[in-house]
């Protein structure tokens, strides 16, 4: 079994206090018997994206830097693997929306960076980040092959699919996903349902455990819908948090139980890959297979 740990937070007000309040709950979660432990996109501020504001680099940072080194010695003491998400200052003018990886020794396995990039009303992504360009890599931990993937990532089926062929046992999607103060309830309930099937989708066609850790509170315009969640490999969801409240979600991993599972669901085997060419043109023209 592998445990995991998914810290479902809020803006505290500072780089500081978000920093020292997640660190108290990978601790916290780490004597619990978490071994894998993964944060909400962009922890250590709040969501700053709801509007388009140059100030809003200064909250950038190096990678490796300050937070990743406190992270890896409390990833070290506490010999759990961490996933972190963040805001990364690549260059002037170059910034990216990342995940680190740290395994359980405390050192740096690698980072992630969100390929893509939203631009909505109250998520202006695409004024602050650049897409990244590291694809899709997985990390072989102590615990585990884990993928990671950030928010916008997870409405799509490519992305999921490149880390399971990578090997990846379990999908972790950091994330910062809210209702907009003028969006009616109904529309709610069909975004959040949309949000959390696509997802149960990806771990059901790659064969993986997938694990969503989403942010509580409301800023400015917007209130996180909280909701983090644990979906096994036949997607149903295993384990869910609240939508309002602060939380350290919890679930075990049966990682035997999935290589199992792989074994009588091929879907691996049965990919027809010589018919999937087209999968990768921006759009595909059906009118050009249509019979006279």
């Amino acid at each position: 079994m592998t445990e995991i740990a998914l810290i479902q937070g809020k803006d505290f007000g500072s780089h500081i206090a978000n920093l020292d309040w997640t660190v108290a709950r990978i601790c916290e979660a780490a004597a619990e018997g978490a071994q894998i432990i993964c944060t909400q996109e962009l922890f250590t501020t709040a969501y700053f994206c709801q509007k388009e504001d140059p100030a809003a680099f200064d909250l950038a940072e190096r990678i490796p830097g300050p937070t990743t080194e406190s992270l890896q010695e409390v990833a070290a003491l506490c010999g759990v693997v961490i996933i972190a998400a963040l805001f990364e200052k690549r260059a002037t003018g170059i910034y990216h929306n990342s995940a680190v990886i740290i395994d359980a020794d405390g050192s740096l396995l690698g980072r992630y960076r969100k390929n893509h990039i939203p631009q909505d009303p109250g998520f202006e992504e695409k004024f602050y980040f650049t897409p990244g360009d590291l694809g899709y890599p997985i990390w072989k931990t102590q615990f585990g092959k884990v993928g990671v993937l950030i928010c916008w990532d997870q409405w799509f089926p490519e992305a999921a699919r490149l880390m399971a062929l990578a090997g990846a046992e379990i999908l972790f999607y950091p994330t910062a996903i809210g209702w907009l103060a003028d969006e009616k309830e109904e529309l709610r309930s069909r975004q959040h349902h949309a949000w959390e099937t696509v997802q149960c989708g990806h771990a059901v066609a790659n064969s993986c455990y997938l694990a969503a850790v989403n942010r509580v509170g409301e800023e400015e315009k917007t209130r996180f819908w909280g909701q983090s969640f644990v979906s096994d490999f036949m997607g149903r969801v295993v384990a869910k948090a609240s939508d309002d409240e602060t939380e350290i979600l919890r679930w075990s991993c049966d990682l035997a139980a999935l290589e199992e599972h792989r074994r009588w669901w091929p879907f691996f085997r049965d990919r027809r890959i010589e018919t999937y060419q087209e999968v990768t043109q921006r759009w595909r023209d059906s009118s050009s297979s249509l019979e006279s």
